[in-house]
């Protein structure tokens, strides 16, 4: 497992949890909805290419 990819993923959430909780305290409570939002899709980016690199792999060994 990539461990970098871990640590990536724990510090996007960081951020938007910090974030998160400025922009609700601010009384910002949609930009703080649509940060959590990019915060998600980005992670999701992230697994879908990892997803991705892995099914790559499967098929070059199978020879698919």
């Amino acid at each position: 497992m990539n461990v970098d990819l871990i640590f990536k993923i724990a510090a996007i959430g960081i951020i938007v949890a910090i974030l998160n909780q400025v922009l609700i305290r601010a009384g910002r409570e949609d930009q703080a909805m649509m940060t959590t939002l990019a915060g998600l899709i980005v992670v999701l980016m992230m697994i879908v290419k990892e997803v991705d690199n892995l099914f790559r792999t499967i098929k070059t060994i199978f020879e698919l």
